[in-house]
């Protein structure tokens, strides 16, 4: 599993994301401290390209961005520097998350929390979560629910084709219950001999039922505060898609 060359066209495959409400739900948890943004401080795990931690900090949070993929940081770098803001980024693990000073809120969404291979990844990723956390702090996080990784298998393979980047994205069953298995090939442009250059790239994604990630995050001491789907305040249902967990330290 490789983010290198993914790093390179995510934000295109990105552009239709739901950033926005990401950051909604992110402010509504965080009217829980009764305190303006400013004064929280926030690591959003597996940030990616940043998009998230840039719209976050631009709403006044004081934010961290961590990530597996230094590829995918030097984007996030370069995005910031553009907007002339300023946030700490770190290439970590998220199952060894570590944190100069303990924070009020860890995010981890986009269904990042899916990447992980097994429940001991899991379970231990909560236990760093948990420990970075100050007393009362709140871990938020979303997970692709057993019905969105039906549709995966279902809908596939998806396609996009454009001028500077085109894909062909399939995906199968993985060798264990509830797993998925995406295998994508992307045609990039080069602007500078205006040929396209073919890369692959290869990930698993593992879900669980709804129960299991309670178990797990109580299981690292957590207490559940709510869990909802599809950005919404309802509880999930058998055709929710994202489900959302707001757990407590």
């Amino acid at each position: 599993m490789s983010y290198a060359n993914m790093a390179l066209v995510y934000d295109n495959l990105m552009k239709d994301a739901p950033y926005d409400k990401w950051v909604e739900y992110v402010k509504q948890q965080a009217l829980f401290f009764n305190k303006s943004n400013e004064q929280i401080s926030l690591v959003d795990v597996g940030c990616g390209t940043g998009e998230l931690a840039v719209r976050l900090k631009k709403d006044g949070f004081h934010v961290s961005g961590t990530d597996l993929s230094e590829t995918m940081l030097t984007i996030a770098r370069r995005k910031a520097e553009n907007l002339s803001l300023t946030f700490p980024l770190f290439q970590q693990d998220m199952t060894e998350l570590q944190v100069d000073e303990k924070v009020d809120m860890i995010t981890i969404f986009c269904d990042s929390i899916n990447y992980l291979p097994t429940k001991e990844a899991v379970i231990q990723t909560f236990h760093s979560c948990y420990a970075a956390l100050k007393n009362g702090g709140l871990l938020l996080l979303d997970a692709h629910s057993p019905y969105k990784i039906d549709l995966f298998l279902e809908n596939e393979p998806f396609y996009e084709i454009d001028e500077e980047v085109t894909y062909i994205w399939s995906c199968s069953e993985g060798e264990n219950t509830l797993e998925v298995t995406h295998d994508l090939t992307f045609f990039l442009l080069n602007p500078d001999t205006n040929e396209y250059q073919r890369f692959d790239e290869w990930h698993r994604q593992k879900t669980y039922q709804v129960n299991e990630w309670k178990g797990f995050l109580q299981s690292a001491g957590f207490k559940i505060l709510s869990v909802t789907a599809d950005f919404t305040d309802e509880p999930p249902h058998e055709a929710s898609e994202r489900i959302f967990f707001c757990v407590q330290k």
